[in-house]
């Protein structure tokens, strides 16, 4: 199933994010509580896991992009078992 994963809040006044770097490339698979991406709030760097087994089929929000709460940031395909 494809999926698209938005920007998470990790915080409760969390209302924006910088991506600063991407831990799975193009076309990798992962697994749940891998590493995905980093994004920087508020001067904190954080880094987003995966909620399920996967593999990146794209990625919406390049390193540096600035996003929203609620923002997409990737597609994925979901595996499921």
């Amino acid at each position: 199933m494809k999926l698209v994963l938005k920007l998470p809040r990790l915080s409760m006044n969390m209302q924006e994010g910088t991506i600063v770097a991407w831990r799975v490339a193009l076309g990798e698979a992962f697994k749940v509580g891998d590493v995905l991406y980093e994004i920087e709030t508020e001067k904190v760097t954080s880094e987003v896991t995966a909620p399920c087994d996967g593999v990146l089929l794209e990625i919406l929000a390049e390193a540096g992009t600035d996003l929203e709460v609620g923002d997409p940031v990737c597609r994925i395909e979901r595996k499921d078992g």
